[in-house]
């Protein structure tokens, strides 16, 4: 990939162009018209937009657009490429390749967690020394407060785009060590993100998700081809800290809305002793984010 996405040379230049070219016909082809709130029409010949609704909705001209598919020799604008990238519903992973192969600079992408309102913010802060968490019906975290972060081992420290706790779970071993009994669990959670794709299906962030989960975990794969669906519940959790050792907690989902798929999960101590190394792992997790003194 290193040479593919190279500046030395015409040949580089030209085999970048060619996969340019490919990723965005291939994207153009997997969405429908009603994902883009355009009407069916009438009989296609061909899967997915055609290249003017394309150039339509992004705001470009159809005949740069289809040069830029084609592979010409052109050089679009960031701002172009956003628009392209907006209208073809490209996930993190997606825009940022579909800058390389345009051999453009990718803005940069926050590494805060600005998904939410200041409002949640403060209450996320408020909330401890008890963990808490906002997520989406992708189980993406969108935000989290220090005892959260702390518990989990360093969410900060995970690119922005791979924070989604059914990726990590299934994905990443030291994840998995905090939670206890994860495997056993394995089954709820696949069965309940089953349920909250079936508002989805559609959706090409949803089905990239759901194939890298599928390739890169034989045991999601194989609980996915049950097709078990639960909704989601108020549980208790074991947390297998680094700093304080096993944490009991029971867990309370609390939706933004009646329509909305946001929820705020809080976490409460399960017991006496779990409670009292709650308060230490908050007390670890201020020392660390602490300003060092002059």
């Amino acid at each position: 990939m290193g040479e593919l996405l190279g500046t030395g040379t015409r040949d580089t230049a030209a085999v970048r162009r060619r996969e340019l070219s490919d990723f965005l016909r291939t994207r153009r082809e997997r969405l429908v018209p009603a994902q883009v709130g355009l009407p069916p029409g009438r009989r296609r010949r061909t899967p997915g937009l055609r290249r003017e609704e394309v150039a339509q909705l992004a705001g470009v001209g159809v005949t740069w657009y289809t040069w830029l598919e084609q592979g010409r020799d052109i050089q679009p604008s960031g701002q172009v490429l956003e628009a392209v990238s907006r209208t073809l519903r490209l996930d993190p992973h997606e825009r940022a390749h579909l800058y390389r192969l345009a051999n453009v600079p990718a803005p940069e992408v926050t590494k805060d967690c600005a998904a939410v309102s200041p409002e949640i913010q403060l209450m996320l802060t408020q909330l401890e020394p008890f963990p808490a968490c906002v997520k989406n019906a992708r189980t993406d975290l969108l935000a989290y407060n220090r005892t959260y972060d702390r518990m989990l081992g360093g969410l900060s420290a995970i690119p922005v785009e791979q924070r989604n706790t059914t990726l990590l779970l299934f994905t990443d071993p030291s994840f998995q060590a905090r939670i206890v009994g994860w495997e056993e669990k394995a089954p709820m959670v696949v069965a309940q993100f089953r349920a909250a794709m079936a508002r989805h299906v559609a959706e090409p962030a949803w089905k990239q998700l759901l194939r890298t989960l599928r390739h890169q975990s034989p045991l999601f794969a194989d609980l996915w081809d049950r097709h078990d669906v639960r909704e989601p519940e108020n549980l208790t959790k074991e947390y297998l800290t680094d700093d304080v050792g096993l944490v009991r907690l029971r867990y309370t989902n609390l939706w933004f809305g009646p329509r909305s798929e946001t929820l705020l999960t809080t976490y409460t101590p399960a017991d006496p002793e779990s409670a009292v190394r709650l308060e230490r792992l908050y007390e670890i997790a201020v020392d660390a984010t602490a300003p060092p003194q002059t």
